[in-house]
């Protein structure tokens, strides 16, 4: 991907410009992929519980209600 980057002829300034924002770009998707990662990671498993809460809330009303 970056095989510019690591030969040995010089980059000109456009060349180097354009693969800075590549990398960027690629920097900016792994951060908003980790941060997708973490929000799944703590909402998933707090809206099992309360789904199972709600759940056995119900038939608690249901039958000793």
């Amino acid at each position: 991907m970056f095989a510019a980057v690591w030969s040995n002829e010089d980059m000109t300034t456009a060349e180097q410009s354009l693969a800075d924002d590549k990398m960027r770009a690629e920097i900016a998707k792994l951060l908003a992929e980790t941060k997708q990662i973490g929000i799944n990671t703590f909402l998933a498993p707090f809206l099992a519980a309360a789904g199972v809460m709600g759940a056995t809330a119900a038939i608690v009303k249901i039958f000793l209600g």
